[in-house]
């Protein structure tokens, strides 16, 4: 089964590089992976030690950050490497503080596993949520190197759970531990023989949390607020806009709205600021304007969605009408309720606050028209609703505290 595995990612690997030629991203993957040994090379010396932690992109790599800045403090004669699978991780974080080495991780085959294992001689490994490679955990095994699962979710009908995955159970056997997200992924490792599990619960709840501890100000969403109600639209798809600008077009209470798009080109920008038909800004030309004279204010920069959230009386997160959900914990963390598309399923989070009622899913036009009427014009309602949502998120905190307390009685 390993020739087949091996055959099937040299394959892989051959078809990436003849698809690149077509695809910017495939190109980004495929040339930043030529870098990465010239990386590693030029950071990293035979007398440095080294914990190397693995996501495959942006998401995953905010749930292990947490664990991430926790060892950085515990151990800080040891390099942090960071590697990413995905352009969308990688291209976002290379230049991030949060490790001393940040690249893309080679191809899982015998001959790339070898190389970087000797080039980075870490003393610990960390993947993230999903991250199974079997060439790198059969090494890392071979080197009793201690290795890692954090943030874990499994489901029934992932492979290592069918009669057919027993090439990918074995590869399970080489993590030292499992750090799962909750009880599900604990018994379904269980009824495959695993019992090195903890429930830790999700990372990215512990990291959420620390956005309050931050300072939050924006003097430019302070003059464009004031004592307005604020409602603050982020991470938004042209079917999240369409139903936005809608409401805005066709609404006269004296709300403040903020869009963040998803897609931040210019010419997106512009279809965006030309269909709304209230007085509209752009964040690039605040120099230009006075912000507290206009309506709308559209985020045509990176970077600063979070500290807005602080600022919204309401939330929208986009992507649930058809392109995924974004992050619903970063508004839901400042205690206001949050309004969602209908497709949230495989979101646990979105899932238990729809149930619980502090985030808000709507299906069209006329459901989010009446669902942020009735925050803007019932006060009660909106604070019990907000407060639903930040109750949840501190009674889930505390899953890194617990991963990195077993980390460091393995790991010495």
């Amino acid at each position: 089964m390993y020739f087949l595995y091996n055959l099937l990612v040299l394959s892989a690997s051959t078809i990436l590089r003849v698809l690149a030629l077509l695809n910017s991203k495939l190109s980004l993957f495929v040339k930043g992976r030529k870098e990465t040994r010239s990386i590693i090379q030029s950071s990293i010396s035979k007398k440095d030690r080294v914990i190397w932690i693995h996501a495959a992109s942006l998401g995953e790599y905010e749930q292990g950050l947490p664990v991430m800045e926790n060892l950085k403090r515990n151990y800080p004669t040891h390099k942090i490497v960071l590697t990413f699978f995905s352009p969308s991780g990688y291209e976002v974080k290379k230049n991030s503080k949060a490790a001393d080495v940040i690249c893309y991780l080679p191809m899982d085959t015998k001959k790339n596993v070898s190389l970087f294992l000797e080039a980075t001689h870490p003393e610990l490994a960390i993947f993230i949520k999903y991250e199974i490679w079997p060439n790198y955990l059969s090494a890392l095994k071979d080197r009793a190197i201690p290795t890692f699962l954090i943030s874990a979710i499994f489901k029934e009908n992932q492979i290592y759970f069918k009669w057919y995955g027993s090439f990918m159970r074995t590869a399970l056997t080489k993590f030292t531990h499992f750090f799962v997200q909750n009880e599900k992924s604990n018994n379904l490792l269980n009824t495959i023989g695993f019992q090195n599990v903890t429930i830790a619960g999700d990372t990215r709840f512990d990291r959420v949390s620390e956005i309050l501890d931050r300072d939050n100000s924006l003097d430019f969403m302070s003059q464009f607020k004031q004592s307005k109600f604020c409602f603050v639209a982020g991470s938004t798809w042209p079917e999240d806009e369409k139903i936005i600008m809608d409401y805005i077009n066709q609404n006269d209470l004296p709300i403040q709205f903020v869009i963040a798009p998803h897609t931040i080109k210019p010419k997106h920008i512009e279809v965006l600021k030309q269909g709304i038909n209230k007085p509209t800004l752009c964040y690039s030309e605040l120099n230009d304007s006075k912000i507290e004279d206009f309506d709308v204010l559209i985020i045509d920069t990176i970077g600063l969605l979070t500290k807005i959230y602080s600022y919204a009386d309401v939330a929208y997160v986009g992507g649930g009408f058809e392109t995924g959900l974004h992050n619903t914990l970063e508004p839901a963390v400042f205690g206001i309720p949050v309004i969602i598309g209908p497709e949230f399923k495989g979101f646990a989070e979105a899932e238990n606050l729809v149930q619980l009622e502090g985030i808000l899913s709507i299906n069209n036009a006329s459901e989010f028209h009446a669902q942020l009427n009735g925050c803007y014009e019932n006060e009660n309602f909106k604070h019990k609703t907000g407060q639903i949502n930040y109750t949840y998120i501190q009674e889930q905190k505390g899953a890194t505290q617990k991963i990195v307390r077993a980390i460091n009685s393995v790991f010495k």
